[in-house]
């Protein structure tokens, strides 16, 4: 990865704080920031607050949750003023090929789009799959890469995130000053965590992160091969990050009308809380953490399995 000077590196009080902050430069009230779908709720928060209009583009299911891009393209318009791609993503749990990046970053070019890049969870993916970072791949187009200790270093609640400004043709000077004043506005990140960041960052072990990916893919397989065989669901194997989706067939039924419907009646009769799709613009799906240890995991697919036994017909 090509190295940052430090001017190019802004701290912030999280991921989330760092999303903010890039969203708040790059776009103005009035204009369309365009925005994954299924995709993490807080980007239309963040956005929809600053008087920005979110546009969902469409991630497809059947491709591993890749980019739509004639959708994406059919979305741009004068007033759209960047690209927000969060990869591996929450909640899908996907991870793009460096083809699919570059295919995406072709459009861009072509549209003038910057991009926001989250990839929080960036290295965690599974088996085969790599992950490409998406400012190694591009000298044109200004990439705003947010990422953060919380995912990848299994701490979130210590506060410190940051975006990395790529913009090897000085496309985004205004934005780079302007991300300096917004940053100001909470006088900086936790400064206790600020401290001990190069001893996270340079001597957690690789083994750490090794045996984190190994234990994250060790659940995504039996989450799969587990609910994967439940009548009335089906699965997209989770590719990287920490989740998965499990699409319902609604139809399937009985007294189950949507994903909202499924998830509250399962909490209130078997205790599991899932996330409903809609909370991720992606109705009769619900996303899956794979986080827990396998045993509590085995014991929530049972009772889902049970779940769906008395109302699939």
């Amino acid at each position: 990865m090509d190295t940052c000077h430090q001017l190019d590196i802004v701290l912030a009080s999280g991921a989330s704080d760092a999303l903010s902050l890039a969203i708040s430069v790059l776009c103005n009230e009035g204009q369309n920031i365009l925005l994954p779908r299924p995709g993490f709720s807080l980007y239309q928060t963040l956005s929809e607050s600053k008087g920005i209009e979110c546009r969902y583009y469409n991630l497809l299911p059947d491709r591993n949750w890749e980019t739509d891009l004639d959708h994406l393209s059919s979305l741009i318009d004068d007033k759209t003023a960047c690209l927000l791609i969060n990869n591996p993503s929450n909640p899908c749990g996907s991870n793009f090929t460096r083809q699919h990046l570059e295919s995406i970053l072709s459009l861009c070019e072509i549209y003038k789009l910057p991009v926001i890049c989250d990839e929080i969870y960036e290295d965690m993916v599974y088996g085969d799959n790599i992950f490409y970072p998406l400012a190694n791949l591009t000298k044109t187009v200004p990439i705003l890469k947010i990422s953060g200790l919380a995912k990848r270093y299994l701490i979130p609640g210590w506060r410190v995130g940051w975006i990395f400004i790529y913009d090897y043709n000085n496309i985004l000077n205004e934005v780079r000053s302007g991300l300096a004043s917004l940053a100001n506005l909470i006088l900086g990140a936790n400064s206790l965590i600020q401290n001990a960041l190069p001893d996270i960052i340079m001597n957690t072990p690789q083994s750490f992160h090794d045996e984190t990916d190994k234990l994250l893919e060790e659940n995504a397989k039996l989450s799969a091969n587990v609910l994967g065989k439940i009548p009335g669901l089906h699965v997209i194997v989770p590719q990287g990050a920490m989740y998965m989706m499990v699409g319902i067939n609604i139809e399937e039924f009985k007294d189950i009308n949507n994903d909202i419907e499924f998830s509250e009646k399962l909490v209130q009769e078997e205790s599991v809380l899932c996330l409903p799709g809609k909370s991720f613009h992606y109705p009769n799906y619900v996303r899956i953490v794979t986080t827990a240890p396998a045993e509590k995991l085995n014991e929530a697919y049972q009772r889902i399995k049970e779940f769906c036994a008395r109302y699939h017909v």
